[in-house]
């Protein structure tokens, strides 16, 4: 009876070899790190965390779940050295590295060259860390649609049913007609699919995206062509556009979406944003694109920034846009391209967002 009121209530677990109390206050001489670990785990999952051990390498969850299921009950004062000294590792730790190359590779995905990593990878021929269907389940549905189109129905059935139930609707909804009729009816023939099939399923599918081939350039080649005759001279740009117009009107059509020139600005460009423009550009900048704006398109975009900056200012540049009388054409598509400049520098900066064109959101 005096043995039994030393032992805690709780369901947690000892190792045969704590008989005393002057062994269970000292159990860092007693305990090893396999029983710890089962301890402060067995603790956290009483507590309500959600540990991901499923991360862990298969081996290691075997290990675990053999030494909580070898231990019995743990008394409160084992209990609290264990936990005083988890702390007290925790507490020590000043920086934490990436478990294997796979992880490492992750961790520096964006930093290193795309052709490195894929080097890396190739050579490292380890299965990823953690489960390959938490990083299929992050995949955009585009990517998704890519992917349940290249694989058989059986293999976008299984896909299918590990996603979330939204995703899963909307990837339905993006798929063909009767690609996504198949691949429903073939949900209905995994109900003996086992969990080691699926997981091979998911490792298979995650290996395909690591071998990707890297592309050398982060924009569309419409976005880059556009990106370059947005800083053109407007008869550079215009004989561009007629010539892809000639070769290859799609090409074209998608450089045109990309391009942002002086003549956009009322429609991409809020008016409550115009203030904080003008104050980020050169004020004789802004009076030198003013006055070359002579035309019917240009003279549009001059009203709608004068309209919409602070009056007082609008004043004082229109005295000095009399004053300047007329300037070299040059000069004025320079200060133009300027003030384009600085308005994609506050996009970039997120102090404000262009509209996007109907045609583009279709």
């Amino acid at each position: 009876m005096q043995q039994n009121t030393q032992v805690s209530t709780l369901p947690m677990a000892t190792t045969r070899d704590v008989a005393t109390p002057s062994q269970l206050t000292k159990p860092s001489a007693v305990l090893d790190t396999k029983a710890k670990a089962a301890i402060v785990v067995r603790l956290l999952l009483n507590e309500g965390a959600d540990l991901p051990l499923e991360d862990l390498p298969d081996d290691l969850q075997a290990r675990l779940i053999q030494q909580m299921g070898s231990m019995g009950l743990v008394d409160r004062t084992t209990l609290h050295s264990v936990v005083e000294e988890f702390a007290d590792v925790l507490d020590g730790v000043g920086l934490s590295f990436p478990n294997g190359l796979a992880e490492a590779i992750s961790v520096m995905d964006g930093k290193i060259s795309p052709q490195t990593a894929a080097r890396l990878r190739k050579e490292a021929g380890v299965r990823q860390a953690g489960d390959p269907w938490a990083r299929l389940k992050s995949l955009p549905i585009e990517d998704l649609v890519r992917v349940a189109q290249a694989e058989c129905t059986e293999i976008a059935a299984v896909l299918l049913s590990k996603l979330d139930t939204p995703k899963a609707a909307a990837l339905l909804g993006a798929l063909p007609g009767p690609l996504a009729r198949r691949i429903t009816y073939a949900v209905s023939q995994t109900g003996h699919v086992t969990p080691d099939a699926v997981d091979r399923i998911g490792l298979s599918l995650a290996a395909q995206l690591d071998h990707k081939a890297p592309v050398a350039f982060n924009d569309a080649p419409g976005a880059r062509i556009g990106a370059i005759l947005n800083q053109s001279a407007a008869a550079t740009r215009d004989d561009m556009l007629t010539g892809l117009d000639e070769t290859d009107s799609e090409f074209a059509t998608a450089v045109r979406k990309s391009i942002f020139i002086f003549t956009h600005i009322p429609e991409r460009v809020r008016p409550r944003d115009v203030p904080g423009l003008v104050r980020a550009v050169d004020q004789n900048v802004l009076v030198t694109a003013l006055a070359a704006a002579t035309d019917d398109d240009t003279k549009a975009t001059a009203e709608f920034l004068l309209g919409n900056m602070p009056s007082r200012l609008a004043d004082s540049v229109r005295e000095e846009v009399q004053e300047k009388g007329k300037v070299k054409a040059r000069d004025g598509e320079v200060a133009m391209t300027e003030i384009i400049a600085a308005i994609r520098i506050q996009e970039q900066a997120g102090e404000l967002e262009l509209i996007v064109p109907e045609q583009e959101q279709e």
